[in-house]
């Protein structure tokens, strides 16, 4: 019997993909698993995509807050990074990061990794700014 597309697992619709990439053998630990370093720093990459749209200016990585691995990654997955903004302070932005894995030429859906980390926003002095405030962006 073969899976429907109603039951396989897929990537989440109700979210927006900040990076994807796939992870290549000089990436892996000498079990051929993607080491969590090069995880922890595309999570960082991705999770400033949003912090730094939300700052409307440079940012710098203050905190990981929070970060689970939920099961290796391999090589050839294709690795998507989700990454959106959960709570925004005077010169802080806290984002939320769900990492997926597409395995078999994306028969299976897992993920892999969740984030919380906590951006600053920073001047050209490389110190802390106050956030410009929020404007609403209308496509046209």
């Amino acid at each position: 019997m073969t899976e429907s597309s109603a039951t396989r697992p897929s990537l989440p619709t109700d979210k927006e993909v900040a990076l994807r990439v796939i992870p290549m053998p000089a990436d892996a630990n000498a079990n051929g698993d993607i080491f969590g370093g090069w995880i922890m720093s595309q999570v960082d990459l991705a999770g400033s995509i949003p912090a730094h749209r939300r700052a409307r200016g440079r940012i710098a990585t203050v905190a990981v807050n929070q970060f689970v691995f939920k099961q290796p990654v391999q090589i050839g997955d294709v690795v998507s990074f989700y990454a959106s903004v959960k709570r925004v302070g005077r010169t802080s932005i806290t984002v939320d990061v769900e990492v997926y894995a597409e395995r078999d030429r994306g028969h299976t859906v897992a993920k892999v990794t969740e984030a919380e980390l906590t951006y600053v926003a920073i001047g050209a002095d490389r110190k802390p700014r106050e956030l410009p405030p929020e404007v609403d962006t209308v496509l046209v």
